[in-house]
């Protein structure tokens, strides 16, 4: 039982309050603006949110070796957290307004995409810390690192699998990539420029 409580505590918990977090912020902002009547500001926080979230693709160019400069443990907690604020701005500029479907889409697929990040991030330091802490375990028993290889083996082999988590990320960032391309463009567009 205690396994099962700090697994819910360590893992479970922070990636609902991650989420549960950005999504009352959101609602914070887009309310304090609508107290002070200044509501057309989220119409403009697309912009900024969409930039942070540009910026914060400077850890993933760096993990492939686009770009060569950058911490990439620094570079992570950066994407992690520009990508939260980014997302928060975007929440506040699609307000509860239900009048773009393209614009939803977009802003669904921006949720998905958060949400596999932040399950990524969890998953893959629950799996990271198990392996670490068995392997400790089977040392202080007196095995010898080939015997611990070999009865690690499945699970060295289940941390590989959960690294590949980025295979469900990526595509869904290149959906949400289209999607507000596309929202970007049919602003521009139909935009009244008046």
């Amino acid at each position: 039982m205690p396994r099962a409580a700090s697994l819910i505590s360590r893992e479970v918990l922070p990636f609902a309050a991650s989420l549960l977090a950005l999504a009352l912020a959101a609602l914070l902002v887009d309310a304090v603006l609508h107290y002070f009547d200044q509501v057309w500001v989220g119409r403009w926080l697309g912009i900024p949110g969409v930039a942070l979230i540009l910026a914060s693709l400077h850890y993933s160019l760096r993990k492939r070796k686009i770009v060569t400069r950058g911490n990439p443990v620094t570079l992570l907690r950066r994407h992690e957290y520009m990508a939260w604020a980014g997302s928060l701005l975007v929440l506040v500029h699609a307000g509860i307004h239900f009048n773009a479907v393209l614009a939803w889409l977009a802003l669904l697929a921006m949720l998905v995409n958060v949400a596999s990040g932040l399950t990524g991030k969890y998953l893959l330091a629950h799996a990271r810390t198990r392996l670490i802490d068995a392997r400790a375990r089977l040392a202080s028993q007196g095995l010898d690192a080939a015997a611990i290889d070999e009865r690690l083996h499945r699970d060295s082999l289940t941390m590989d699998l959960v690294r590949k988590w980025r295979v469900v990320h990526v595509p869904i960032t290149l959906a949400f990539a289209v999607l507000a391309t596309a929202h970007l463009v049919a602003t521009a567009l139909f935009w009244d420029w008046q």
